[in-house]
């Protein structure tokens, strides 16, 4: 194992902070995997699975057993890590900025097309490579203009010229979901059969920027720009995993998420030996257009009728908002059918707060897709 520490731009005096890569395998080889956690610094559970995904690679490194080279980055974000509110984490937005630090990644793929003109072959594969080494070249000469956004230059390089990129995260409460490109839906069912996803989320333009869709996007909107003559392959794999709820932390779940990975990793060639038989699918990939965000009507308590996994059927409550001065009691009502696959953990609810997730099958929604 290889480590390379990356020193973030001082705010203050007196004051440093880094981000650590593990490097597992061969660096400057064909294939590459690049897995990060807690991007959101208080989403803990990928923390502890990448604890397990470490130990596993030192042996398969030990072994020779790994294709190429895995990064892995077990804490993403320690800006957000160190933002501590009177014993309250808050790791999800930038305080100094107050931008979402999984938000306003590089979109490269106008400054790509500029490069690649009159560039590309018909070599698919000096294609990759060529990509590659523009993405990295438009990210090298990026100037930060705070620590947020060195850490996000930081990330988008270690991440880049990967076969397949794997963001680790969690929601408030939910059951294990999945998202990533909807040209990538086929070649991502995969995982979420090895983890038991009980929803896989599918969008070509998600809104804002997301990391993985800043790794991944420019592919298939380079392969649309140039054309069929041009062979652009999906050069990168980006999936975002939520790891069920913030709560859901154990040594059985982490081992049992880390050897889901390891397995589809096995199964997409990147580490040698036979992956276990692939476990039935839980679900069938459905567009992030169809999940509805469902909202509370007026603040008041909120009391869940369903749990997170249970399916919901279009014009079915979900549970309740209730007014303690008025007591007016309103239904939270689903409008499309599907898996209740999130929800917050407050239980007092704002006017207009998101208040659950129901993954329907049919695109309705426009705009950007993601919470806040």
């Amino acid at each position: 194992m290889r480590i390379e520490n990356h020193p973030l731009p001082a705010i203050s005096a007196g004051t440093t902070r880094q981000i650590t890569s593990l490097h597992f395998g061969h660096a400057k080889s064909a294939q590459k995997v690049y897995i990060q956690s807690s991007l959101h610094a208080d989403e803990i559970p990928g923390m502890l699975v990448s604890h397990y995904l470490r130990q596993s690679l030192l042996a398969l490194e030990q072994a020779n057993a790994i294709v190429g080279e895995i990064v892995l980055v077990p804490v993403a974000n320690p800006i957000g890590l160190a933002q501590d509110i009177q014993g309250s984490a808050f790791g999800r937005f930038d305080l100094a900025t107050g931008i979402n630090f999984n938000r306003a990644y590089q979109y490269l793929t106008p400054a790509l097309v500029e490069k690649l003109a009159g560039c590309l072959s018909t070599d698919a594969t000096e294609n990759v490579a060529l990509i590659r080494r523009e993405a990295l070249a438009i990210l090298a000469q990026l100037q930060p203009a705070n620590e947020a956004a060195a850490l996000k230059k930081i990330l988008q390089t270690l991440a880049i010229d990967a076969d397949i990129v794997l963001d680790l995260h969690c929601d408030n409460q939910a059951v294990m979901h999945l998202y990533t490109g909807t040209p990538l839906a086929e070649a991502t069912m995969p995982l979420g059969r090895y983890l038991g996803a009980r929803a896989v989320l599918l969008s070509v333009l998600s809104g804002d920027d997301p990391f993985d869709e800043s790794c991944s996007r420019h592919w298939w909107e380079l392969a649309q720009h140039f054309g069929s003559a041009t062979p652009i392959p999906l050069g990168c794999q980006a999936i975002t995993i939520e790891l069920r709820g913030e709560s859901d932390l154990s040594h059985e779940l982490a081992q049992q998420d880390a050897n889901a990975i390891l397995q589809f990793l096995i199964q997409s060639g990147h580490i040698g030996g036979t992956a276990a038989p692939m476990p039935e699918a839980l679900c069938q990939a459905t567009p992030l257009e169809g999940s509805e965000p469902i909202v509370a009507a007026h603040a008041g308590a909120l009391v869940f009728t369903k749990n997170t996994g249970d399916m919901v059927a279009a014009g079915e409550s979900i549970g309740d908002v209730i007014d303690p001065i008025t007591g007016a009691v309103t239904p939270m009502i689903s409008s499309v059918s599907g898996v209740l696959y999130a929800r917050v953990a407050r239980r007092y609810a704002q006017h207009g707060m998101r208040v659950a997730k129901v993954a329907g099958t049919k695109a309705y929604r426009h705009g950007n897709l993601l919470s806040m």
